[in-house]
């Protein structure tokens, strides 16, 4: 029988390994934010950090990316109230407000490529930083 760890579990009493495992592979934290000084409101770009694989969608050098990426948030349990940039898709959001998983999160498929199979994943519309000069950052605002 498959561990539905997620449903069983409070957030707060997983491993770290289930945590980790919550990530669907969206790369939606990873794309570039802009922030307006004046209200604080947070707008993403399509633009994604240089280590975001965008075949994969999965970081490059994960275990090494907060001291490679100084900007790179590491999400945790007790800040994820802070994390209002996140989508509504993603898996710690919607656990940590008493929703479930989507069926197409890959924990309920088993599959891996179910995000991008769905349209949920960056990858098909992001561009590396490597590509764009941070001036440039206001052109490439996502409108909702």
């Amino acid at each position: 029988m498959k561990d539905l760890f997620w449903e069983s579990k409070n957030i707060s009493e997983m491993s770290r390994e289930e945590w980790e495992a919550l990530c669907d592979g969206c790369g939606h934290c990873c794309l570039v934010k802009l922030e307006d000084a004046e209200t604080g409101e947070v707008f993403n770009t399509n633009v994604a950090c240089r280590l975001l694989d965008l075949e994969s969608c999965r970081c490059q050098d994960y275990s090494n990316r907060l001291q490679r990426i100084p900007m790179c948030v590491q999400l945790s349990l007790d800040k994820l109230s802070e994390y209002h940039w996140l989508p509504d898709t993603c898996a710690y959001r919607r656990l940590s407000q008493g929703e479930k998983l989507p069926a197409w999160h890959p924990l309920v498929t088993g599959d891996p490529g179910s995000v991008q199979a769905h349209g949920i994943s960056v990858c098909g519309f992001a561009l590396s930083e490597e590509y764009v000069h941070p001036d440039q950052l206001p052109e490439h605002v996502i409108e909702d």
